[in-house]
């Protein structure tokens, strides 16, 4: 069997900083971007409120007033990474950032790439948002720059995606797959572990479509009750439970063992919303939860990919 190169690094799974170190040979860091984007399911076209768990504020820019352009939101981020970074990803995070005509995307992402060290872009967005002709142009980028498009799947099962109102269905994300793949585009799936009604073996069959799919990274979230939406004030009224810090690391660690250790592990937890967390309190200790990952993965002697069929 032959091992992981994560594994030679000490690690027990295929971590993003490492894996870009390993391919540019350098510190690679993204920088986020609000570029005013709404989302087709908060404005009506799909549907009204968003996700029931989304406080539909945006970005801490877009929080405090009128949004720097493009380019002046690369330079303040490039600042703070100074002597941390050498290249970076404008990361196009906030809302659906496909979701306007091919042209104004093509400006936006051109901003982005005209600033020095700027080597990549990483573009937030939904399954029903790719139309071809958006795909056709990340795909040109893509023959010059590193791109990931980072699909917000959250679920593979339908019943969880109508009752969380994502307003899309799983039939939509293969679709999206299916037309991504062999274009030179890096494609991340998100994925949320905590949904309410979910059993621990609907968690690791979603993992299991994931990894038969032509999918090169993962970013992998807590469940979030936040002040201001559905979500938050289900739980308020005990509608909802959310789940213990012991029992999201055990399944995390089961979404890894299935994972194939070629995919990137993006993020392992959600963090940040401080000013309005109304639970679980222990997604404020991000460090911890790493730490109780790495802890459990040794523990159970295991790695990312250890219960593929080939690695068994």
């Amino acid at each position: 069997m032959i091992e992981p190169d994560f594994l030679k690094g000490g690690k027990r799974y295929n971590d993003l900083k490492s894996y870009w170190r390993n391919l540019f040979g350098c510190n690679v860091h993204k920088l986020q971007i609000d570029a005013g984007f709404t989302c087709p399911n908060r404005d009506g076209h799909v549907a009204c409120g968003g996700c029931i768990y989304c406080d539909g504020r945006g970005s801490k820019l877009r929080q405090s007033g009128s949004l720097p352009d493009v380019a002046a939101q690369i330079q303040n981020g490039k600042k703070y990474y100074e002597g941390k970074a050498d290249k970076f990803i404008a990361y196009f995070q906030t809302f659906t950032n496909t979701y306007a005509p091919v042209d104004k995307l093509k400006l936006l992402y051109n901003e982005a790439l005209n600033e020095q060290d700027v080597i990549g872009l990483a573009i937030g967005t939904r399954p029903d948002c790719l139309p071809d002709a958006t795909i056709d142009l990340l795909s040109d980028y893509a023959g010059k720059y590193h791109v990931w498009v980072e699909l917000g799947l959250q679920s593979i099962h339908d019943k969880t995606l109508s009752f969380i109102n994502r307003g899309h269905d799983v039939r939509q994300f293969y679709d999206a797959v299916h037309r991504l793949s062999g274009r030179g585009l890096n494609i991340c799936v998100h994925i949320i572990i905590g949904l309410p009604g979910e059993s621990d073996d609907d968690i690791r069959q979603t993992a299991k479509a994931i990894s038969s799919l032509p999918v090169n990274g993962i970013k992998i979230h807590s469940l979030l009750a936040l002040a201001g939406t559905r979500l938050g004030e289900m739980y308020k009224n005990g509608e909802v439970s959310l789940m213990t810090r012991d029992k999201y690391v055990s399944l995390v660690c089961d979404v890894l063992e299935i994972l194939p250790p070629h995919m990137v592990i993006q993020r392992l937890t959600a963090d940040g919303y401080r000013d309005i967390l109304l639970a679980p309190d222990w997604v404020k200790n991000k460090l911890d939860v790493l730490n109780s990952i790495n802890i459990e993965l040794k523990r159970r002697d295991s790695r990312q990919g250890r219960r593929l069929p080939q690695q068994d």
